[in-house]
Order: structure tokens, then C-alpha cells, then sequence
């Protein structure tokens, strides 16, 4: 991640304004005061002057309580935040100081496109004339030409980011895949997402009853000490009345794709995996010829809302997790019976902050899911709990898994299984690199708390996948992702 300490904290004080003025029903009242109060003045923090500062922080704002930053909303969960997208070069190509303003002009000799005219001192490249062929920075003589590549450009899997004539970057919705890796790749914090905050602190504020529901990967995300139950008793604190480990959906979701894989392999057809949202994003809008091969079963999100609301229709539910593309399984995909709402880490902690309340070491005592439920969120997870799920089932199928680890691998993996020539018989898709444990909306660096969380995931039971999921057998839940 790019976004330092200074891009976080900034970041973290408009959540935790936020959520402290919705709780205190405030915020409409007060919420033009964010920024005067964040932002003093006179002396800027952060930028050229405390109007362009207190412009981005309103911006922030809006963000925070699930709007769009400006005036226009395309829908999308991820947005540009325009007042402070203004400093990146428009130009991909930059002719630097080692210019030195030759005779022979090689770069304006290699340029087809008339993009390049004698300075003063330099050359110089006309941006709106460039088309970024690279002929000119291969012709200087001096390698004074160089390219740069913006950092949220470059950090698309899809290529869905382009810049207008100002230089702001531009999102296209009908290619983003809602990873969120472009979010932190942004050194000025120009990027973020909408937020559920408001929505949640009403909801924990009215008479309905509320769950939270927290991500496996959570697991050693906070340090050794920080188990589940640090997270059950934290979340009763701050007013949830039910928490749920989503873990318990892995073995939900893997005893159910476990039955469509072996039924798919028996037929010859090859398929998907479904749970990583910003991965079925990715198959629903450059592979929409394989969207039929996607499997049916919901994620593990999806499936504890559902055991949740079967017990409690008027219930609440809230999804907390490092992942971003879950605010789009939520807006976009629109399946029935999933989360109300979802929050990252930093959103809940502002919440928590504005409660007063802090995560305290607890014994790891609590535990609703298998070791291979907890294993979802870990790239090749999701295979090894559907081979377990097969495996106690006494249904054993000599499948081929394609574990692809990031949305470069899933690209990859979606062209081969679009051109007939995919040599396994299913794809397990993970946008992020390493899994769910690596997702944007991530704390901490995953070399420092892996450690953490596989010795805590050493101390869980040995129950079964099929076993966990007998339990709840009669509420029967409907797994589909396509049921009414």
C-alpha cells in the first residue's frame, strides 16, 4: 500500500466525525463543520492552501455518509474524490531536466503525432496531442524522457481508469470491477469508497435487532491476542445484539458448492467459484459469455445473513471485513437475503471510537466454524474446504482447480475457460493476491499478522465441515444465489 500514516489519519478522522455526530443525531446540523474543524487553518496541513484541504474533507464527508463526493453519482461504490485528484501529470511521458535541448532532435524526429516542440531549455510534450507510443523516450539520446505511470492507473486489473483534459482521474463504471486496489495505490488519497457508517449507527439506534457478521480474515488481523471473542464482546459493547463468525458460511457455501462441483464434473462442465464479489464482477462485465458458469451457491457473506434472518426476518445484518468488493455484492448484485450493510475495519473502528469502545485481549474460546471455513479467506481456501466437503460426503471427484491468486491469474485463467482451452476443471477466483487476508481494506501487512492468525486457527477444533453445517439444518437455508 502507498497510503502512508498521514492519508490514513486524515482519513480516519472523517469516519470517526462522522459516526460520532450520527450517533449523537447531530450530523445534519453540524456536518459543514467538519471541515472548519478538522482544517483550523491558517497554516495548510497537507496542500497549497486550508480551502483546497477543507474542499477534499468535505468531499470525505460525503463519502462517509454513502454519497458520491460531488455532484454527479454513477453508482459505483468507488469514487474519485476530485479536489484531490490535481497533482499526477496528465502526460504518461515527461521530458525531465536531463534534457539537453539538442541539435539533432531525435525525440521530435521519432514523434508522428507532432506531440513534441522545442523549449527554451527542453523539449516539451503536448499532452493532449501525446499518444503515448513511447517513440520519443526511446529515440533521446539522453534517456531524459521519462515515463510515469499513475499509481491508480497502473493498479487496475481492468483498465478502468482514465483521466480527463484536467488531469482528474475517471472511473469507467461499466468496467470497474470494484476491487478497491486502486483506492490505496493512490498517494494523495484521491479515491475511496461510499460508506455504510450512518446507515449502521441508525440501525443500531432504532428498536430492530442487529448482527454483526465478521470476516475469516479477520482471524490474527489485530495480533495474537485479539481473538474472535475480543471481536463478539467488542461488538456487544458498541450495541450489535448477535454476532456471527462468517467462517460458519464458508462451510455453508463449501457443503453446498461441493455438491454442484461433483454434479458439474459428472456432466463435463467446468466452473467458477462465486464468493469473491469483485471476481464475479469481472466475469459479469469482460466475460459475460461465461456468467453461466458461475456457481449458484451464495457467498459465505450471503449464507450467515440468510441463517440470520431465518430466525429473525425483521433482523439487521452487517458484513465487517477488509473487503470492498462486499459493498458491491450489496449495491450492484442485489441477491435476496443478503447483508444490509457492509463495513471495512477503519469504518467499524470509527464507530467504535465514536462508542468509546476498543478491542481487548480475550481467550480464543469462541468458535462457530471449521478450520476449513476459516480457510475461505486464503487463496486456495475455498478449494480445500469444497475437496474436504466432498471428502466427508464420500463423493470424491478427481477435479483440477485452477487457484487463480489475483485478478491478474483470474484474467488469465477467464481467457483460457473462454477459449475452450482451460486445462482444470474449476477456477477458484481471488481478485486480491494471497486472498481475502490481503484485501484493501486491510490494517495491517499480511507477513506481520499471518503468524498471528495461523496460530490462532492452530487452537480451533477439529470439527468437520458437514458436521458444523448439520447443525443448522432446520432452518433451511436456501443456498442459490438466484432464489426468489
Amino acid at each position: 500500500m502507498l497510503a502512508d500514516a498521514n492519508l490514513l489519519k486524515i482519513k480516519h478522522a472523517v469516519l470517526y466525525e462522522v459516526a460520532k455526530l450520527a450517533f449523537e443525531g447531530a450530523l445534519e446540523e453540524n456536518r459543514d463543520n467538519i471541515a472548519m474543524e478538522l482544517i483550523p487553518g491558517p497554516t495548510p496541513q497537507f496542500r497549497c492552501c486550508i480551502y483546497k484541504e477543507r474542499e477534499i474533507i468535505r468531499q470525505r464527508v460525503r463519502l462517509a455518509e454513502g454519497k458520491a463526493p460531488g455532484v454527479k453519482d454513477d453508482g459505483n461504490v468507488i469514487q474519485v474524490i476530485s479536489s484531490a485528484c490535481a497533482d499526477c501529470p496528465i502526460s504518461s511521458y515527461v521530458v525531465t531536466e536531463n534534457c539537453q535541448n539538442c541539435i539533432g532532435k531525435a525525440c521530435i524526429n521519432a514523434c508522428k503525432f507532432s506531440a513534441i516542440e522545442s523549449g527554451r531549455k527542453r523539449s516539451h510534450i503536448d499532452p493532449s496531442k501525446c499518444k503515448e507510443c513511447g517513440q520519443c523516450a526511446k529515440a533521446c539520446p539522453y534517456n531524459a524522457i521519462a515515463y510515469l505511470q499513475r499509481p491508480c492507473k497502473f493498479s487496475c486489473p481492468v483498465d478502468a481508469i482514465t483521466y480527463d483534459e484536467h488531469g482528474i482521474s475517471i472511473i469507467n463504471e461499466e468496467k470497474c470491477i470494484r476491487c478497491g486496489q486502486c483506492i490505496h495505490s493512490c498517494p494523495f488519497g484521491a479515491i475511496g469508497s461510499k460508506t455504510f457508517i450512518v446507515d449502521v449507527v441508525e440501525a443500531l439506534k432504532s428498536d430492530k435487532k442487529v448482527y454483526a457478521m465478521v470476516a475469516p480474515a479477520t482471524e490474527g488481523q489485530f495480533g495474537e491476542k485479539i481473538t474472535m471473542s475480543s471481536w463478539k464482546n467488542a461488538m456487544k459493547e458498541v450495541g450489535f445484539d448477535g454476532f456471527f463468525e462468517v467462517g460458519l458460511g464458508g462451510d455453508m457455501t463449501a457443503a453446498y458448492e461441493s455438491e454442484e462441483w461433483a454434479e458439474a464434473y459428472k456432466e463435463g462442465k467446468k466452473m467458477t467459484t462465486s464468493c469473491c464479489p469483485a471476481f464475479v464482477n469481472m466475469i459479469h462485465k469482460h466475460f459475460p459469455e461465461l456468467k453461466d458458469q458461475i456457481s449458484t451457491t451464495v457467498s459465505p457473506m450471503c449464507a450467515v445473513s440468510r441463517l440470520i434472518k431465518a430466525k429473525d426476518p425483521d433482523a439487521v445484518t452487517v458484513f465487517i471485513g477488509p473487503c470492498l468488493g462486499k459493498k458491491s455484492e450489496v449495491v450492484d448484485q442485489k441477491i435476496e437475503g443478503n447483508a444490509d450493510y457492509v463495513l471495512t475495519y477503519s469504518e467499524i473502528r470509527a464507530i467504535m471510537k465514536a462508542k468509546e469502545v476498543v478491542l481487548k485481549p480475550a481467550e480464543n474460546d469462541y468458535q462457530e466454524s471449521s478450520v476449513y471455513g476459516k480457510k475461505f479467506a486464503t487463496s486456495g481456501g475455498v478449494t480445500e474446504a469444497v475437496i474436504q466437503s466432498l471428502k466427508e460426503s464420500e463423493e470424491e471427484i478427481d477435479a483440477k482447480v485452477c487457484k487463480a491468486n489475483g485478478a491478474a491469474e483470474c484474467k488469465k485463467a477467464l481467457l483460457f475457460l473462454k477459449a475452450g482451452r482451460l486445462p482444470e476443471d474449476f477456477i477458484e477466483g481471488m481478485a486480491c493476491v494471497g486472498g481475502c487476508v490481503n484485501g484493501p481494506a486491510m490494517l495491517g501487512k499480511s507477513r506481520t499478522f499471518l503468524k498471528d492468525r495461523n496460530g490462532q486457527i492452530a487452537k480451533a477444533d477439529d470439527r468437520g465441515v458437514l458436521e458444523n453445517v448439520a447443525q443448522y439444518d432446520e432452518y433451511g437455508i436456501n443456498m442459490t444465489r438466484n432464489h426468489q
